[in-house]
């Protein structure tokens, strides 16, 4: 049976990690998407086309989406990027979007729930609601890719960290490199 991943896409810079997260997740699963109105301005901004994959599209105001239920069953979500403020209500159980309520409904079911987070310098604030996150069971993945594999482009970079979103999905690839010792 095809595994089935929720993506939701928030308002914050690094839009071209969902972009690579969709161009390969939607080859291997049935994906569901939700992009929110920051997002796909922030997309616009960017350059980043979040169009035209294999995915069920939802609205981020469409409550009544059958991935917002409990019993509608999937393997996970993933949020990616992940705003500060996106982060906040779930960390809070503030559900007042599709988004929200979709991972909010992840964490109560226990499912993998993954928040690449997008934000620096930290504040006490940014990371408190990190830790109460992970408390409720998400994993809290910064956008923060290795350089050991010696990154020539902007894509090796992107793709060290869609790598790890796949690896916490159980999903195969051949994106970026694997730390393999060293013999300094």
């Amino acid at each position: 049976m095809e595994k089935e991943y929720v993506v939701g896409v928030t308002g914050a810079s690094g839009i071209c990690y969902a972009r690579r997260l969709l161009e390969v997740l939607c080859t291997v699963a049935t994906v569901h998407v939700i992009v929110s109105d920051v997002a796909t301005k922030i997309a616009a901004h960017e350059g980043v086309e979040l169009s035209g994959f294999r995915a069920k599209y939802h609205e981020n105001d469409r409550m009544f989406s059958e991935i917002a239920s409990g019993s509608y069953r999937y393997d996970g979500m993933v949020i990616i990027p992940c705003s500060q403020k996106t982060l906040a209500a779930i960390a809070h159980g503030y559900a007042d979007n599709l988004i929200t309520r979709t991972a909010d409904v992840c964490l109560k079911e226990r499912r993998t729930c993954i928040l690449v987070t997008r934000e620096t310098p930290l504040s006490e604030i940014h990371i408190n609601n990190m830790l109460a996150a992970h408390r409720a069971g998400a994993t809290i993945m910064p956008a923060s890719p290795p350089f050991y594999h010696r990154p020539r482009t902007l894509d090796d970079l992107v793709d060290m960290v869609v790598a790890r979103v796949l690896d916490h999905l159980g999903i195969e690839h051949t994106l970026g490199g694997r730390w393999s010792g060293t013999n300094a």
